[in-house]
Protein backbone atom coordinates (compact mmCIF):
# COMPACT_ATOMS: atom_id res chain seq x y z
CA UNK A 1 0.00 0.00 0.00
CA UNK A 2 1.58 3.46 -0.95
CA UNK A 3 2.19 5.99 1.69
CA UNK A 4 -0.08 9.04 1.30
CA UNK A 5 1.83 11.75 0.35
CA UNK A 6 0.70 13.66 3.40
CA UNK A 7 2.00 11.19 5.78
CA UNK A 8 5.34 11.43 4.68
CA UNK A 9 5.34 15.37 4.61
CA UNK A 10 7.70 16.63 7.54
CA UNK A 11 5.79 19.76 8.12
CA UNK A 12 2.27 17.88 9.16
CA UNK A 13 4.42 16.09 11.78
CA UNK A 14 6.84 18.98 13.20
CA UNK A 15 3.12 20.77 13.24
CA UNK A 16 1.96 17.85 16.24
CA UNK A 17 5.31 18.36 17.50
CA UNK A 18 4.99 21.66 17.94
CA UNK A 19 1.98 21.18 19.95
CA UNK A 20 2.35 18.41 21.42
CA UNK A 21 5.62 18.37 23.50
CA UNK A 22 5.19 21.82 24.81
CA UNK A 23 2.07 20.50 26.69
CA UNK A 24 4.40 17.61 27.76
CA UNK A 25 7.28 19.23 28.95
CA UNK A 26 4.66 21.38 31.51
CA UNK A 27 3.40 18.67 32.54
CA UNK A 28 6.89 17.57 33.86
CA UNK A 29 6.63 20.48 36.24
CA UNK A 30 3.71 19.05 38.00
CA UNK A 31 4.79 16.46 39.73
CA UNK A 32 7.85 18.19 40.70
CA UNK A 33 5.79 20.65 42.08
CA UNK A 34 4.19 17.98 44.54
CA UNK A 35 7.74 16.34 45.45
CA UNK A 36 8.84 19.78 46.89
CA UNK A 37 5.53 20.94 48.71
CA UNK A 38 6.66 17.25 50.53
CA UNK A 39 10.13 18.37 50.87
CA UNK A 40 9.43 21.27 52.63
CA UNK A 41 6.25 20.11 54.45
CA UNK A 42 8.65 16.57 55.51
CA UNK A 43 11.52 18.64 57.00
CA UNK A 44 8.94 20.19 59.98
CA UNK A 45 9.21 17.20 62.10
CA UNK A 46 5.46 16.38 62.30
CA UNK A 47 3.71 13.82 60.70
CA UNK A 48 0.60 15.74 60.82
CA UNK A 49 1.32 18.78 58.80
CA UNK A 50 2.19 16.68 55.59
CA UNK A 51 -1.11 14.86 56.41
CA UNK A 52 -2.87 18.07 56.55
CA UNK A 53 -1.07 19.63 53.31
CA UNK A 54 -2.03 16.24 51.74
CA UNK A 55 -5.46 16.25 52.95
CA UNK A 56 -6.12 20.06 52.02
CA UNK A 57 -4.60 19.74 48.58
CA UNK A 58 -6.61 16.57 47.60
CA UNK A 59 -9.64 18.17 48.24
CA UNK A 60 -8.60 21.37 46.36
CA UNK A 61 -7.37 19.76 43.48
CA UNK A 62 -10.59 17.64 43.23
CA UNK A 63 -12.64 20.67 43.35
CA UNK A 64 -10.28 22.44 40.11
CA UNK A 65 -9.78 18.89 38.37
CA UNK A 66 -13.57 18.74 38.13
CA UNK A 67 -14.09 22.32 36.65
CA UNK A 68 -10.88 21.67 33.83
CA UNK A 69 -14.15 21.71 31.46
CA UNK A 70 -13.70 25.53 31.69
CA UNK A 71 -9.99 24.62 29.38
CA UNK A 72 -11.48 21.89 27.24
CA UNK A 73 -14.47 23.79 26.39
CA UNK A 74 -12.49 26.98 25.50
CA UNK A 75 -9.72 25.39 23.75
CA UNK A 76 -12.62 23.58 21.20
CA UNK A 77 -14.68 26.76 20.24
CA UNK A 78 -11.63 29.04 20.21
CA UNK A 79 -10.15 26.30 17.79
CA UNK A 80 -12.95 26.18 15.54
CA UNK A 81 -13.39 30.30 15.59
CA UNK A 82 -9.18 30.20 14.77
CA UNK A 83 -9.85 27.87 11.75
CA UNK A 84 -12.91 30.02 10.60
CA UNK A 85 -10.67 33.44 10.73
CA UNK A 86 -13.19 34.98 12.77
CA UNK A 87 -11.88 37.35 15.52
CA UNK A 88 -15.45 38.03 17.06
CA UNK A 89 -15.66 34.40 17.61
CA UNK A 90 -12.12 34.23 19.33
CA UNK A 91 -12.59 36.75 21.47
CA UNK A 92 -16.20 36.32 22.28
CA UNK A 93 -15.50 32.90 23.48
CA UNK A 94 -12.45 34.11 26.05
CA UNK A 95 -14.59 36.73 27.26
CA UNK A 96 -17.70 34.29 28.56
CA UNK A 97 -14.89 31.97 29.51
CA UNK A 98 -13.62 34.39 31.50
CA UNK A 99 -16.90 35.51 32.94
CA UNK A 100 -17.80 32.02 33.45
CA UNK A 101 -14.79 31.36 35.77
CA UNK A 102 -14.56 34.44 37.63
CA UNK A 103 -18.56 33.42 38.25
CA UNK A 104 -17.66 29.67 39.55
CA UNK A 105 -14.59 31.27 41.26
CA UNK A 106 -16.90 33.59 42.98
CA UNK A 107 -19.44 30.98 43.92
CA UNK A 108 -17.07 28.47 45.63
CA UNK A 109 -15.62 31.11 47.32
CA UNK A 110 -19.46 31.74 48.91
CA UNK A 111 -20.09 28.07 48.86
CA UNK A 112 -17.39 26.39 50.07
CA UNK A 113 -15.88 28.39 52.82
CA UNK A 114 -18.90 27.68 55.42
CA UNK A 115 -18.54 24.15 55.07
CA UNK A 116 -14.69 23.38 55.05
CA UNK A 117 -14.58 22.33 58.38
CA UNK A 118 -17.32 19.68 57.82
CA UNK A 119 -15.74 18.42 54.30
CA UNK A 120 -12.57 18.48 56.09
CA UNK A 121 -13.69 16.05 58.81
CA UNK A 122 -14.92 13.52 56.29
CA UNK A 123 -11.72 12.87 56.04
CA UNK A 124 -11.31 10.80 59.12
CA UNK A 125 -8.06 12.06 59.82
CA UNK A 126 -6.66 12.92 63.53
CA UNK A 127 -7.53 16.10 64.85
CA UNK A 128 -4.29 17.43 64.11
CA UNK A 129 -4.52 16.42 60.71
CA UNK A 130 -8.06 18.37 60.72
CA UNK A 131 -6.27 21.14 62.28
CA UNK A 132 -3.63 21.75 59.43
CA UNK A 133 -6.49 20.84 56.30
CA UNK A 134 -8.78 22.76 57.57
CA UNK A 135 -5.84 25.97 57.78
CA UNK A 136 -4.49 25.05 53.84
CA UNK A 137 -8.04 25.19 52.72
CA UNK A 138 -9.45 28.07 54.43
CA UNK A 139 -6.21 30.02 52.93
CA UNK A 140 -5.85 28.06 49.20
CA UNK A 141 -9.58 28.34 48.32
CA UNK A 142 -9.20 32.23 47.23
CA UNK A 143 -7.23 31.44 44.86
CA UNK A 144 -10.16 29.58 42.81
CA UNK A 145 -10.95 33.00 40.60
CA UNK A 146 -7.14 33.19 39.76
CA UNK A 147 -7.08 29.41 39.21
CA UNK A 148 -9.81 28.58 36.92
CA UNK A 149 -9.07 32.27 34.87
CA UNK A 150 -6.22 30.46 34.22
CA UNK A 151 -7.92 27.64 32.77
CA UNK A 152 -9.51 28.97 30.54
CA UNK A 153 -6.37 31.20 29.38
CA UNK A 154 -4.72 27.98 29.28
CA UNK A 155 -7.16 26.80 26.97
CA UNK A 156 -7.81 29.76 24.88
CA UNK A 157 -3.94 29.97 23.82
CA UNK A 158 -3.90 26.29 23.25
CA UNK A 159 -7.03 26.61 20.71
CA UNK A 160 -4.89 29.96 19.25
CA UNK A 161 -2.37 26.99 17.99
CA UNK A 162 0.15 28.35 20.74
CA UNK A 163 1.19 25.64 22.88
CA UNK A 164 4.48 27.56 23.75
CA UNK A 165 2.50 29.98 25.95
CA UNK A 166 0.56 27.84 28.06
CA UNK A 167 3.90 25.87 28.46
CA UNK A 168 5.64 29.36 29.77
CA UNK A 169 2.41 29.93 31.99
CA UNK A 170 2.86 26.18 33.71
CA UNK A 171 6.37 26.51 34.44
CA UNK A 172 6.30 29.71 35.63
CA UNK A 173 3.61 29.22 38.09
CA UNK A 174 5.42 26.11 39.57
CA UNK A 175 8.64 27.75 39.44
CA UNK A 176 7.35 30.78 41.50
CA UNK A 177 5.56 27.89 43.69
CA UNK A 178 8.48 25.85 44.62
CA UNK A 179 10.43 29.33 45.27
CA UNK A 180 7.87 30.84 47.62
CA UNK A 181 7.34 27.15 49.31
CA UNK A 182 11.27 27.41 50.30
CA UNK A 183 10.91 30.89 51.73
CA UNK A 184 7.66 31.20 53.59
CA UNK A 185 7.94 27.50 54.97
CA UNK A 186 12.25 27.18 55.31
CA UNK A 187 12.65 30.77 55.67
CA UNK A 188 9.77 32.44 57.57
CA UNK A 189 8.69 29.25 59.14
CA UNK A 190 5.08 29.55 58.06
CA UNK A 191 4.78 25.86 58.08
CA UNK A 192 1.21 25.09 56.30
CA UNK A 193 0.29 28.54 55.57
CA UNK A 194 3.60 29.45 54.15
CA UNK A 195 2.61 26.17 51.62
CA UNK A 196 -0.93 27.77 50.66
CA UNK A 197 -0.05 30.93 50.83
CA UNK A 198 2.84 29.76 47.89
CA UNK A 199 0.31 28.56 45.98
CA UNK A 200 -1.96 31.51 46.35
CA UNK A 201 0.39 33.98 45.22
CA UNK A 202 1.97 31.95 42.35
CA UNK A 203 -1.58 31.58 40.73
CA UNK A 204 -2.19 35.10 40.69
CA UNK A 205 1.27 35.86 39.27
CA UNK A 206 1.03 33.17 36.79
CA UNK A 207 -3.11 35.23 36.01
CA UNK A 208 -0.87 38.53 35.48
CA UNK A 209 1.16 36.82 32.78
CA UNK A 210 -1.56 34.71 31.45
CA UNK A 211 -3.71 37.94 30.96
CA UNK A 212 -0.38 39.99 29.29
CA UNK A 213 0.09 36.87 26.63
CA UNK A 214 -3.16 36.96 25.83
CA UNK A 215 -3.21 40.56 25.14
CA UNK A 216 -0.01 40.36 22.74
CA UNK A 217 -3.07 38.21 20.77
CA UNK A 218 -5.46 40.66 21.09
CA UNK A 219 -3.55 44.00 20.23
CA UNK A 220 -4.01 43.35 16.15
CA UNK A 221 -7.85 43.48 16.72
CA UNK A 222 -9.91 46.12 14.77
CA UNK A 223 -12.28 48.68 16.69
CA UNK A 224 -15.20 46.73 14.58
CA UNK A 225 -14.37 43.84 16.63
CA UNK A 226 -14.08 45.30 19.84
CA UNK A 227 -17.16 46.88 19.29
CA UNK A 228 -20.30 45.37 20.22
CA UNK A 229 -18.23 43.05 22.19
CA UNK A 230 -20.81 43.54 25.42
CA UNK A 231 -23.82 42.69 22.93
CA UNK A 232 -22.53 39.46 21.55
CA UNK A 233 -20.96 38.87 24.90
CA UNK A 234 -24.62 38.16 26.40
CA UNK A 235 -26.29 36.35 23.55
CA UNK A 236 -28.08 33.11 24.43
CA UNK A 237 -27.47 30.85 22.00
CA UNK A 238 -23.85 31.15 22.52
CA UNK A 239 -24.03 31.45 26.10
CA UNK A 240 -26.23 28.15 26.04
CA UNK A 241 -23.70 26.21 23.67
CA UNK A 242 -20.88 27.29 26.32
CA UNK A 243 -23.16 26.31 29.24
CA UNK A 244 -24.27 22.92 27.88
CA UNK A 245 -20.59 21.60 26.43
CA UNK A 246 -19.27 22.46 30.15
CA UNK A 247 -22.37 20.76 31.74
CA UNK A 248 -21.77 17.61 29.62
CA UNK A 249 -17.61 17.82 30.39
CA UNK A 250 -18.66 18.17 33.97
CA UNK A 251 -20.23 14.87 34.45
CA UNK A 252 -17.53 13.03 32.30
CA UNK A 253 -15.38 13.95 34.24
CA UNK A 254 -16.92 13.37 37.50
CA UNK A 255 -17.72 9.72 36.57
CA UNK A 256 -14.11 9.29 36.04
CA UNK A 257 -13.51 10.73 39.22
CA UNK A 258 -15.88 8.29 40.69
CA UNK A 259 -14.01 5.82 39.25
CA UNK A 260 -10.36 6.27 40.82
CA UNK A 261 -11.94 7.23 43.62
CA UNK A 262 -13.41 3.27 43.96
CA UNK A 263 -10.67 2.12 43.29
CA UNK A 264 -8.84 3.84 46.31
CA UNK A 265 -11.71 3.17 48.42
CA UNK A 266 -12.15 -0.56 47.56
CA UNK A 267 -8.59 -0.73 47.55
CA UNK A 268 -8.60 0.39 51.83
CA UNK A 269 -11.07 -2.18 52.20
CA UNK A 270 -8.85 -5.22 50.62
CA UNK A 271 -6.32 -4.27 53.22
CA UNK A 272 -2.92 -1.96 53.67
CA UNK A 273 -0.80 -3.79 51.01
CA UNK A 274 -3.53 -3.63 48.72
CA UNK A 275 -4.49 0.28 48.69
CA UNK A 276 -0.36 0.99 49.03
CA UNK A 277 0.05 -1.38 46.01
CA UNK A 278 -2.36 0.57 43.95
CA UNK A 279 -1.20 3.70 44.76
CA UNK A 280 2.27 2.96 43.36
CA UNK A 281 0.72 1.43 40.03
CA UNK A 282 -1.24 4.92 40.14
CA UNK A 283 1.62 6.73 40.03
CA UNK A 284 2.26 4.73 36.58
CA UNK A 285 -1.06 5.23 35.12
CA UNK A 286 -0.89 8.87 35.67
CA UNK A 287 3.08 8.93 34.47
CA UNK A 288 0.97 7.51 31.08
CA UNK A 289 -1.58 10.51 31.34
CA UNK A 290 1.37 12.72 31.37
CA UNK A 291 2.97 11.13 27.94
CA UNK A 292 -0.12 10.77 26.05
CA UNK A 293 -1.94 14.15 27.22
CA UNK A 294 0.48 16.45 24.73
CA UNK A 295 -1.16 14.82 21.62
CA UNK A 296 -4.56 14.85 23.18
CA UNK A 297 -3.85 18.79 23.87
CA UNK A 298 -2.33 18.77 19.93
CA UNK A 299 -5.59 16.66 18.51
CA UNK A 300 -7.82 19.27 20.07
CA UNK A 301 -6.25 22.06 19.17
CA UNK A 302 -5.55 20.57 15.27
CA UNK A 303 -9.34 18.99 15.03
CA UNK A 304 -10.84 22.28 16.40
CA UNK A 305 -8.84 24.85 13.22
CA UNK A 306 -9.97 21.95 10.46
CA UNK A 307 -13.37 22.00 11.07
CA UNK A 308 -13.90 25.90 11.79
CA UNK A 309 -12.24 25.48 8.09
CA UNK A 310 -14.84 22.57 6.81
CA UNK A 311 -11.62 21.16 6.02
CA UNK A 312 -12.57 17.24 5.89
CA UNK A 313 -8.73 16.06 4.65
CA UNK A 314 -7.30 18.37 7.43
CA UNK A 315 -9.08 16.57 10.05
CA UNK A 316 -8.52 13.59 9.03
CA UNK A 317 -4.89 14.24 8.35
CA UNK A 318 -5.02 15.41 12.41
CA UNK A 319 -6.57 12.72 13.40
CA UNK A 320 -4.48 10.10 11.90
CA UNK A 321 -1.17 11.70 12.69
CA UNK A 322 -1.84 12.21 16.46
CA UNK A 323 -3.39 8.91 17.24
CA UNK A 324 -0.11 7.47 15.15
CA UNK A 325 2.51 8.79 17.29
CA UNK A 326 0.55 8.53 20.41
CA UNK A 327 -0.03 4.94 19.55
CA UNK A 328 3.92 4.97 19.07
CA UNK A 329 4.20 6.68 22.52
CA UNK A 330 2.14 3.94 24.44
CA UNK A 331 3.98 0.94 23.21
CA UNK A 332 7.06 2.63 24.29
CA UNK A 333 5.40 2.64 27.79
CA UNK A 334 4.47 -0.21 27.73
CA UNK A 335 7.75 -1.69 26.67
CA UNK A 336 9.05 0.33 29.42
CA UNK A 337 6.65 -1.35 32.05
CA UNK A 338 7.24 -4.63 30.65
CA UNK A 339 11.17 -4.76 30.81
CA UNK A 340 11.76 -2.12 33.93
CA UNK A 341 8.13 -2.23 35.51
CA UNK A 342 9.69 -4.22 38.52
CA UNK A 343 12.74 -1.99 39.22
CA UNK A 344 10.75 1.01 39.09
CA UNK A 345 8.09 -0.63 41.73
CA UNK A 346 11.68 -1.38 44.24
CA UNK A 347 12.97 2.53 43.63
CA UNK A 348 9.52 3.83 44.80
CA UNK A 349 8.84 1.34 47.80
CA UNK A 350 11.21 -1.11 50.18
CA UNK A 351 8.14 -2.88 51.21
CA UNK A 352 8.20 -6.61 50.57
CA UNK A 353 4.39 -6.90 50.91
CA UNK A 354 3.80 -4.39 48.65
CA UNK A 355 6.33 -5.14 46.01
CA UNK A 356 4.90 -8.21 45.88
CA UNK A 357 1.20 -7.43 45.13
CA UNK A 358 2.23 -4.40 43.01
CA UNK A 359 3.75 -6.99 40.51
CA UNK A 360 1.48 -9.35 40.52
CA UNK A 361 -0.71 -6.49 39.36
CA UNK A 362 1.84 -5.24 36.92
CA UNK A 363 0.82 -7.19 33.52
CA UNK A 364 -2.05 -4.57 34.01
CA UNK A 365 0.16 -1.56 33.81
CA UNK A 366 1.59 -3.19 30.81
CA UNK A 367 -1.46 -3.59 28.73
CA UNK A 368 -2.55 -0.12 30.04
CA UNK A 369 -0.89 2.18 27.67
CA UNK A 370 -2.15 0.37 24.83
CA UNK A 371 -5.82 -0.09 25.85
CA UNK A 372 -6.00 3.65 26.72
CA UNK A 373 -4.02 6.00 23.86
CA UNK A 374 -7.13 5.67 22.32
CA UNK A 375 -9.56 6.84 24.32
CA UNK A 376 -7.41 9.95 25.16
CA UNK A 377 -6.78 10.61 21.80
CA UNK A 378 -10.34 10.38 21.10
CA UNK A 379 -11.14 12.99 24.00
CA UNK A 380 -9.18 15.25 21.98
CA UNK A 381 -10.98 14.74 18.78
CA UNK A 382 -14.15 15.48 20.63
CA UNK A 383 -13.22 18.04 22.31
CA UNK A 384 -11.75 19.96 19.31
CA UNK A 385 -15.17 18.96 17.70
CA UNK A 386 -17.06 20.54 20.68
CA UNK A 387 -19.29 17.28 20.95
CA UNK A 388 -19.18 17.23 24.74
CA UNK A 389 -22.35 14.98 24.83
CA UNK A 390 -20.59 11.99 22.59
CA UNK A 391 -18.29 12.20 25.23
CA UNK A 392 -20.72 12.34 27.99
CA UNK A 393 -22.76 8.95 26.91
CA UNK A 394 -19.64 7.42 25.92
CA UNK A 395 -18.14 7.61 29.63
CA UNK A 396 -21.47 6.51 31.31
CA UNK A 397 -21.67 3.42 29.13
CA UNK A 398 -17.77 2.47 29.54
CA UNK A 399 -18.59 3.33 33.55
CA UNK A 400 -21.93 1.81 34.18
CA UNK A 401 -21.16 -0.90 32.00
CA UNK A 402 -18.46 -2.12 32.03
CA UNK A 403 -16.65 -0.54 34.87
CA UNK A 404 -18.55 -1.43 37.94
CA UNK A 405 -19.91 -4.68 36.30
CA UNK A 406 -16.89 -6.05 35.12
CA UNK A 407 -15.60 -5.01 38.76
CA UNK A 408 -18.72 -6.85 40.45
CA UNK A 409 -18.35 -10.43 38.09
CA UNK A 410 -14.22 -10.55 39.35
CA UNK A 411 -14.28 -9.82 42.80
CA UNK A 412 -13.19 -12.70 43.97
CA UNK A 413 -9.64 -11.78 42.36
CA UNK A 414 -9.36 -8.60 44.74
CA UNK A 415 -7.28 -6.49 43.53
CA UNK A 416 -7.21 -7.74 40.26
CA UNK A 417 -10.87 -7.43 40.23
CA UNK A 418 -10.35 -3.51 40.32
CA UNK A 419 -7.59 -3.43 37.59
CA UNK A 420 -9.58 -5.54 35.27
CA UNK A 421 -12.40 -2.59 35.57
CA UNK A 422 -9.97 -0.27 34.67
CA UNK A 423 -9.14 -1.73 31.96
CA UNK A 424 -12.45 -2.39 31.03
CA UNK A 425 -13.60 1.47 31.49
CA UNK A 426 -10.16 2.80 28.91
CA UNK A 427 -11.37 -0.27 26.50
CA UNK A 428 -14.91 0.65 26.59
CA UNK A 429 -14.26 4.48 26.01
CA UNK A 430 -12.20 3.71 23.49
CA UNK A 431 -14.13 1.32 21.43
CA UNK A 432 -17.42 3.87 21.88
CA UNK A 433 -15.76 6.98 21.16
CA UNK A 434 -13.82 5.02 17.90
CA UNK A 435 -17.61 4.14 16.65
CA UNK A 436 -18.71 7.36 17.26
CA UNK A 437 -16.01 9.19 15.59
CA UNK A 438 -16.29 6.90 12.55
CA UNK A 439 -19.83 7.40 12.23
CA UNK A 440 -19.88 11.16 12.33
CA UNK A 441 -16.88 11.02 10.46
CA UNK A 442 -18.39 9.10 7.73
CA UNK A 443 -21.77 11.05 7.34
CA UNK A 444 -19.84 13.84 6.94
CA UNK A 445 -21.09 15.71 10.67
CA UNK A 446 -18.08 15.49 12.32
CA UNK A 447 -17.23 19.42 10.25
CA UNK A 448 -20.33 20.48 11.67
CA UNK A 449 -20.47 22.37 14.68
CA UNK A 450 -22.13 20.77 17.43
CA UNK A 451 -25.94 22.54 18.92
CA UNK A 452 -26.39 21.93 22.45
CA UNK A 453 -29.29 20.02 23.59
CA UNK A 454 -33.18 21.48 23.54
CA UNK A 455 -33.51 20.67 27.58
CA UNK A 456 -29.66 22.80 27.76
Amino acid sequence: MLIPPWLRDPRRHRAVFALALPMVFSNVTTPLLGLVDTWVIGHLGQAWFLGGVSVGATLINLIFWLLGFLRMSTTGLTAQAHGAASAEGQLDTLARALGLAVGLGAALLLLLLPFLPALIALSGGSPEVQFYANEYVSIRIWNAPAALCNLVIMGWLLGMQDARSPMLLLIFSNLVNMVLDAWFVLGLGWQVKGVASATLLADYCALGLGLWLVSRRLRHLSAEVWHGAWRRWRQWPALRRLLGLNRDIFIRSLCLQLCFAFMTLQGARLGDVAVAANAVLLNFLMLISYGLDGFAYAVEAMVGRAIGRRDRQGLREAIALNLGWAGLIALGFTLAFALGGGLLIAHITDIPAVIAEANRQLPWLVAMPLLAVWCYLLDGVFIGATRAREMRNSMLVAVFAGFFPIWWLCQAWGVAALWAAMAALMTGRGLTLGWLCWRLERDGRLLEQARPEPSA
